[in-house]
């Protein structure tokens, strides 16, 4: 990434009251840095789409919702620095963009949403500042309705959570994760506003560490009582009655209620199986693909120094093997319910999915 066509701008953690993981300031996409959390609390301004893929490729910006925002807006970079004189100019450009946009990340469904509400809202425009209009008004659209989707989410998925609950999460699900607010954390926030006292179990979730980076520092910042462990006590917690239920967000969702999350969650969707205890996935309707079966859902595979490494430190012998799939599938039968902004589905999720996208 190059630096000196962003301007950095480092603030002190304890003075953010809200955290907004990505938004639109004068033509240019301003993002958290996640990074370097928690150790700095770190804006970056980008006014090259190309940047913008460049930071979702190397997690600067992560988690489904807020990529796919981020998608949205790295296409409204390129309708302005388009030099094209015609339509059809124009939408060659942003399909080049696109591309280079949507192969940054495979597993996630919600940048290719994203990428797709933005070039069909394009096609609609008949002149090039029509189009250039257009296409920045619908991603910042984009990105001030999932902040109220995550909302109406939270406030649906709070009734299933009761006082006194000890929640575990897994990788970070959050505002980080999406505009604000977040999908699992945004669930966690509205059982707590809705007057329920909650405690929050987080995974550490190896290799990145989002759950030890991301979700902690997140969750301490909103005052939570949070607890952090290791991937290797999911089991210890669950077994010693330290966990009453689980959610975790979703990077995509079949029709057959197959989840692909976060690398770990299937391990921790069958440990929560095996104590008895409710699992449950927060996710918007833009996660869910109808399309794609599950066997043909491509997992990213990331590379190995990410597991043979933690920061500059060695911590695995030199030219080792190493396997380091960035996401898993849990099956349906282990999750107790789906819940998104028009309600809770359960199984048969073949049937209850579909209903989802037909409720008012």
């Amino acid at each position: 990434m190059d630096n000196s066509l962003s301007n950095i701008i480092t603030m002190e953690t304890n003075n953010q009251s809200s955290l907004r993981t990505v938004e639109w300031k004068n033509n240019k996409v301003v993002m958290i840095d996640q990074t370097k959390l928690p150790n700095e609390l770190v804006f970056v301004e980008y006014d090259d789409f190309n940047q913008v893929a460049d930071a979702i490729r190397t997690l600067v910006v992560r988690g489904a919702p807020a990529i796919g925002v981020s998608g949205a807006f790295g296409l409204a970079l390129a309708v302005i620095q388009s030099r094209s004189s015609t339509k059809a100019e124009l939408l060659s450009d942003l399909e080049k963009a696109r591309q280079i946009l949507f192969a940054t990340r495979p597993t996630a469904v919600n940048l290719g949403w994203g990428l797709d509400k933005i070039m069909n809202v394009a096609k609609l425009g008949d002149s090039i500042e029509q189009i250039k209009e257009l296409v920045i008004s619908k991603a910042k659209k984009i990105a001030d309705e999932d902040i109220e989707i995550n909302k109406i989410m939270g406030k649906n998925g709070s009734v299933l959570f009761e006082n006194n609950d000890t929640i575990m999460t897994h990788c970070n699900a959050g505002a980080l994760a999406t505009v604000a607010y977040g999908t699992a954390l945004g669930v966690i926030r509205a059982t707590r506003e809705s007057g329920k006292n909650v405690k929050v179990i987080a995974t550490e979730t190896r290799p990145i560490q989002q759950g030890s980076r991301l979700t902690a520092f997140e969750l301490k910042h909103d005052g939570f009582d949070v607890s952090l462990v290791p991937d290797t006590a999911v089991g210890y917690s669950m077994a010693n009655g330290l966990v009453n239920k689980v959610v975790v967000g979703a990077d995509r969702i079949v029709k057959t209620g197959h989840v692909f999350n976060k690398i770990g969650t299937y391990q921790v969707a069958t440990m929560a199986k095996q104590h008895g205890i409710p699992f449950y996935v927060a996710a918007p309707l833009s996660t869910i693909d109808l399309e794609t079966k599950s066997g043909d859902v491509i997992i990213e595979m990331r590379k190995g120094s990410e597991v043979t490494g933690i920061g500059d430190k060695k911590t695995a012998p030199d030219d080792i093997n190493v396997i380091n799939p960035a996401f898993d599938m849990t099956p349906p039968e282990l999750i107790s319910g789906i819940i998104t902004e028009k309600g809770v589905a359960t199984a048969p999720y073949e049937e209850s999915i579909p209903k989802l996208f037909k409720a008012n």
